[in-house]
Formats: structure tokens, sequence, C-alpha cells
């Protein structure tokens, strides 16, 4: 379990990210704060911490007399996106494989499973769902938070990016690439998580 698992707002910032990620939110949507407590399923406060973050990550606009907006997707956003992870992530991956605990590298050999499982299904959404785990225990496990506060928001509109023009193929090839970063990060090779996370970019970026 991540450090903020536990927390309604977290729950509830699932919720909403995994609604916007898969577009059933659409860009460019307006919603109401009740629309989202009611889709969250959590209660005013959280939904609204959650909101506070969406904001942040740029993937909600909050505006004066209007109310709220899903961010569009912009044509330029995945190459500007996929620029900075491919500077920072790769660094991410080895910072983690060097601290990561045990039970946060067998955290990330259960995300391994649940991919491929959901490669098997041709699940996108199950997918998806093990690819945010993915990236909150590396957020767990890598010690610079700095750099993991880059990289939040970017690994969020990258799924949204990713899903809308997700193929059966694209998804047994990030699976692969995905499940080469956790092996290298479970046996502690920080170059070889390096490499392998390059690579995973690499992969993203083109596809």
């Amino acid at each position: 379990m991540t450090k903020q698992a536990g927390s309604l707002s977290h729950l509830a910032y699932l919720s909403l990210e995994r609604e916007i990620v898969t577009l059933r939110l659409a860009p460019g949507a307006r919603v109401t704060e009740k629309q989202l407590i009611d889709l969250a399923g959590h209660g005013r406060t959280p939904v609204r911490e959650a909101i506070q973050k969406l904001e942040w990550q740029g993937l909600i606009e909050v505006r004066p007399r209007v109310g709220l907006l899903i961010s569009e997707i912009h044509a330029e956003d995945h190459q500007e996106i996929m620029a900075v992870r491919h500077r920072l992530e790769p660094l991410a991956a080895a910072l983690a494989a060097e601290h990561a605990s045990e039970e946060q590298r067998s955290a990330l050999m259960r995300c391994a499973k649940a991919m491929t499982a959901a490669a098997v299904d041709g699940d996108f959404e199950g997918f998806l769902s093990s690819d945010k785990q993915f990236d909150e225990i590396l957020e767990d496990a890598c010690p610079n938070r700095f750099l993991i506060a880059a990289l939040a928001p970017l690994q969020t509109h990258s799924r949204r990016l990713w899903f809308a023009r997700a193929t059966p193929e694209k998804m047994d090839r990030s699976v692969s690439h995905h499940v080469s970063v956790i092996r290298a990060i479970q046996k502690g090779d920080a170059q070889e998580a390096q490499s392998a996370m390059e690579a995973l970019i690499g992969h993203l970026t083109a596809a």
C-alpha cells in the first residue's frame, strides 16, 4: 500500500483521475462539484481536495463564474510530455532500484502480473489501473521528492493520451517494457532499471 492509499482524498482522486484518463469525463466537458462527488463516491471535502490535485496536475480547470472544465487534449501535448519524461524517469527508476523496500519490490511484481493479465484479457482499464499503481510505488520508492513532483502530473497526462489511441498491440508492447523495468528494480540493478525505463519511454513516445 502506498503512503497515500488509505486517505479518502486520495481514493477520491484515483476515482476521478480514472474517469478523466479513460475519457468518460471528456476533454472540454463542463462538470459540477456534485457530479464529481457522485462519481467519486466520497464526501465533499475529499472530493474538493481531489479537485485541487487534479487542477494542479492540469487535468481540471477551475474558472470563476464558469465552473469546472475537464482540460482539453492538444496535439502537441504528447511530444512535449514525453520529452520531459525521457529526461527524468530513467533517473527515478534507477533510484527506485537502489532504494525500494522488499515490500515495494514485491508490490511491483504483483503489478507486473496484473498488467500481463490485463493484456491477455484485452482489458485497457485494468492495464491503466496497474500502471497507476506502478507509478505510485515508484513514487514511494524514489527518495527524490522534487523529481517525483515533476513526474506525477506528466504520467497522468500520458495515461489519458495513451488511452485515446490504445490498441491491443500497443498494450502488449507497453506491458513487456514495464515488466523489464520491474524486473530490474526487483533485482536492485540501477543501471538496468535506467536502461529499461529509457526503452519504455522510447516506446511510449513512438506509440
